[in-house]
Order: structure tokens, then sequence, then C-alpha cells
């Protein structure tokens, strides 16, 4: 689905980040540039991706998305290392504080919506000055399931940050078209991985209740009765930055296995 191209991953982590990349790799992509603020976490990315695929030219790239001149030396030694980028996966974010806005500390939502929105938007912008000047590209942004529906748990910092995001998808989209660039988003709802199985062992642990048992508890909400992969989920954000979705641009999709339909 990616053979031959030339992938930005941002936010590489131990959850949905470590499976973009791995995911690209299996696509065929011919070269990945990640990115996280922690060197440790892209040197683990480059093993899987090695894993998958040793063909897949692998440039690691510590960044910090809410600082311009991180993003710019991202840009400039992906072009340096590849000659182009052909798309970009906004996957990094912070979550902060879990809070409902009736009774949020307000100081509180300013880091996530200085990474989750601003920090993105520094990163699109550069990316998409690069993909102009080569009159096509394609950028995905990884949103999350809590802008479009309420959850029981308080989120609202973080949605907050995101719907502000997915807003701006739809700006980027009328305004970079017509150099043949499309931007579009994939909300995410629950995905098994590293962070969301994490946070399931310390409730098994708080209550006493088996892990299965809650993670059944979980899947009971979402139609298709199972917590959706991340592996899967990487795969499906991994659609916007193909050629599948050329006449694709300023859509949402969202991705939790039926749990929030529009």
């Amino acid at each position: 689905m990616l053979k031959d191209k030339i992938i930005v991953i941002s936010g590489i982590g131990t959850g949905l980040g470590v499976k973009l990349a791995v995911e690209a790799a299996r696509a065929g992509a011919a070269g990945l540039v990640v990115s996280a603020r922690t060197a440790a976490k892209l040197e683990d990315a480059e093993q899987r991706v090695r894993e998958v695929n040793p063909d897949c030219r692998v440039l690691k790239q510590v960044t910090d998305i809410t600082k311009p001149e991180d993003c710019q030396a991202l840009v400039d030694a992906a072009v340096a290392e590849f000659g182009r980028i052909d798309g970009l996966v906004n996957s990094a974010f912070v979550h902060g504080a879990m809070d409902h806005a009736s009774t949020a500390d307000i100081d509180s939502w300013m880091e996530p919506m200085a990474t989750n929105l601003f920090g993105t938007l520094r990163l699109t912008q550069a990316v998409a000055r690069q993909m102009q000047q080569q009159k096509q590209g394609a950028i995905v942004m990884v949103n999350t399931m809590a802008a479009r529906k309420v959850p029981p748990v308080g989120e609202a910092g973080y949605a907050a940050s995101k719907g502000a995001l997915a807003t701006t998808v739809k700006y980027l989209a009328s305004e970079l078209g017509p150099d043949n660039i499309r931007v579009n988003t994939v909300h995410m709802g629950w995905m098994w991985g590293a962070p969301v199985k994490g946070y399931v062992e310390w409730q098994s642990e708080q209550s006493g209740v088996p892990v299965e048992e809650i993670k059944g508890q979980i899947a009971a909400n979402i139609p298709l009765r199972i917590v959706p992969p991340d592996e899967e989920c990487a795969r499906s954000a991994l659609f916007f930055v193909s050629d599948y979705s050329r006449v694709v641009t300023g859509a949402s999709l969202d991705v939790n296995g039926g749990e929030y339909m529009p």
C-alpha cells in the first residue's frame, strides 16, 4: 500500500506510534522518518521496523513538535536523506489531566493544546511547505473518539485540544488542496496495545477483577465485540497517506469498532 513512499511519523512511542512505523514498513514504505522527544523510543522503532522490512530505510530524529526549529530540522533532515516527503502521520500527543470542563484547572489545558493543536500545526506547516514545492503529499491527523463522544471518565482538556485539531483539518484540506496535498483525520477509540493494556492491568490490581473480564466489559460496548488492536488501527490511519485515498481530503474516519457512529 505504501510502496516507494517516504513517510514521516511523529510521536513514536510504546503504543500506536511505534505500530504506525512497523505497519508502514510492512506496507512497503521505502523510507521512514521517525520522531519523538526520546531517542530510546526511536532506537526501538528502528529495530522493530527492521524485523518486518529490512529494506526500509529509517531516519531517526529527536523532535519536540512544540519547537518550530525542531519541526524545520526534521523536514530538512528528511529531505536531505530522501529528497522528498510523501506522507506525514501526526501521532504526537500529550493527554494531560483527567478532568471535566466545569471544574478543570484551565492552566492544565495549556500543555495538551501546545502539543496536540499548536505543535501538530507547526509540524504540519513545516512539512506542507516541502509538499507545496513537490506539488503532492498526504497528511493524516491521529485524533480521538473523546472529541466525538463524551466518555464516562473526564478527558475534557485532551478532547478540547483534539476537537480544535479536527476543525483545523478542514481548513488545511481546503487551503492545501490546490497544491495536490490531502489532509484527513482518524478518530481512534479504545486500542489494545501497551497503554490500554497497562491501564487495564492497573484496574485489575485495584479492583481484583481479572484482566480479561475488564477487557470484556470494554468490548461489550463495541459492536464488533473486540478492543481493536492498535496495529489494525494504525493500518486505517496509513490508508490516508496511501494512493488508495488519492481523491479523499477533509475527511474524518472513526476507527473504534463501531463504538461511536456519527
